[in-house]
């Protein structure tokens, strides 16, 4: 795949990150998607997984800041996602995860509830998925694809690879 092919596909990503959809990405958009989160699984953001998920949000948005905020405004637009986040983490797709670790890492606590900590069930993860933006078919078989030994639920690191994966990995077209 060419540089022209994997940049447009890039570019489609950035609305996953662009919640309000103003155009770009900033500290508002991962506040945004944690308090969703939260809403959705009646989770207060005062007691210890909320806290943990706000400290997450800012960590992912302050990593991603730091790759991509180019002109320094506190906010990456598209040009600055594809150029700066996506390419400088196209080789390394683990670096990106450890950028969305923290966040991932509490999403999947808040979504598994009382059960044990660094998994989620299958249907929560749906859930979750659909408070972030994808689309019911697309949020249900991205759940199930994350139980990768079939036991019902998503481990936090099967969720790290898989994000990893979708915003720094691009398959050609078949």
């Amino acid at each position: 795949m060419d540089s022209a092919e994997y940049e447009r596909k890039i570019a489609h990503r950035f609305a996953a990150f662009d919640q309000d959809g103003n155009g770009y990405i900033d500290r508002a958009d991962f506040d945004a998607a944690a308090a969703r989160l939260l809403a959705e699984f009646g989770t207060k953001a005062r007691c210890d997984k909320g806290q943990a998920l706000y400290s997450g949000a800012e960590a992912f948005w302050q990593g991603m800041a730091g790759i991509a905020d180019v002109d320094g405004d506190q906010r990456v637009n598209r040009e600055e996602f594809v150029g700066g986040a996506v390419k400088r983490l196209r080789d390394s797709p683990e670096r990106f995860a450890e950028i969305a670790r923290p966040f991932l890492r509490a999403a999947v606590d808040v979504a598994g509830g009382d059960g044990p900590a660094g998994s989620a069930p299958v249907a929560a993860v749906e859930r979750a998925l659909r408070v972030l933006g994808a689309g019911g078919d697309i949020a249900g078989v991205a759940a199930r694809s994350l139980d990768a030994d079939q036991d019902g639920r998503v481990a936090e690191a099967d969720a790290v690879a898989a994000f990893s994966a979708y915003f720094t990995v691009i398959e050609p077209d078949a």
